[in-house]
């Protein structure tokens, strides 16, 4: 018989890759982890580890236990969900990890809808950038996940969790206010002796400029790391630089005193979905919760 708490760490070292990132996943000592998941060895009776430098990974049998521990995990926990009654009203609580712009517009409607419809049922936001919101709805800490992609730094649906599309927003242009004299949409080309402002907390702000600016033959001078959008717009209104800003992230009084354009070329979009793990997507609590989010979706952006 497998324990199931190491079978979660060697899920999570499957997803992970190191024991240190597990350790910070799970509230535990890399010393600890590395005692239950040589446990969980002995117990396998074969190598599910094997040494590169000073890191370990799985070999072949603990790929395949892994991918056993998966499906296990998610018996167990449809089968406590089921005990508890699925087809319930929505109750307690509800974590939900989500971005900030996405949340201001949609979440939080949502959640004040879902107070006067399900009383019952206490929606609790974690803000989280995408990466960090799938692994908290993996490792069981959130139950959905409100995460984004740009197309052009396009990801492949996380293994093991059920997707559902939200929306696609346009990702637009946000220039100094004296490209409001310039209409139509503005050729990258034109912008590559300008200071870019990209985001702080995940790669992928930064990528998005960078694959549009050289497609248009040239490399973005990232001058700027912020993370919040009214921060963004105010440093473009002073001429400090110029960035991609998606439709959400214009909901401020600063856009006012920018230029927002339509980067010329191919459209550049960011889609938004909602992730969670099998045994609770037929919940009710999460149904009600993606029922408002899917509502709020048709009438906005």
């Amino acid at each position: 018989m497998f324990d199931l708490a190491r079978l979660r760490l060697l899920r999570e070292l499957a997803h992970r890759g190191t024991m240190t990132a597990v350790a910070q996943a799970c509230g535990m000592t890399s010393s600890a982890v590395s005692q239950q998941l040589a446990t969980l060895e002995r117990e396998a009776r074969v190598a599910l580890f094997e040494p590169i430098g000073r890191r370990v990974q799985l070999t072949a049998e603990g790929k395949r236990l892994a991918a056993h521990a998966e499906l296990i995990l998610q018996a167990v926990e449809a089968a406590a969900l089921d005990l508890r009654g699925v087809d319930r009203r929505p109750q307690g609580e509800l974590q939900v990890a989500c971005f900030a712009s996405y949340a201001k517009r949609h979440l939080l409607p949502a959640i004040l809808r879902i107070r006067e419809r399900h009383p019952d049922l206490r929606v609790v936001v974690r803000e989280l950038e995408s990466p960090d919101a799938i692994a908290a709805v993996r490792d069981g800490r959130c139950h959905l996940a409100l995460t984004f992609a740009y197309n052009l730094v396009p990801r492949p649906d996380p293994a093991g969790l059920d997707a559902q599309p939200l929306l696609e927003e346009p990702v637009l242009l946000a220039l100094p206010p004296h490209w409001r004299r310039s209409r139509g949409p503005v050729a990258l080309r034109r912008l590559a002796q300008e200071d870019w402002i990209v985001g702080s907390r995940q790669s992928d702000d930064g990528l998005l400029a960078e694959r549009a600016c050289a497609a248009a033959g040239f490399a973005p001078r990232i001058s700027h790391t912020v993370d919040d959008y009214d921060l963004m717009l105010r440093m473009v209104a002073a001429g400090l630089g110029i960035g991609f800003v998606p439709r959400l992230g214009l909901d401020f009084p600063s856009a006012d005193a920018v230029a927002v354009r339509t980067a010329a070329g191919a459209p550049l979009s960011r889609r938004i979905q909602a992730l969670t793990r099998p045994a609770s997507t037929a919940t009710p609590n999460v149904r009600a919760l993606l029922a408002e989010l899917s509502a709020g979706a048709k009438t906005s952006v």
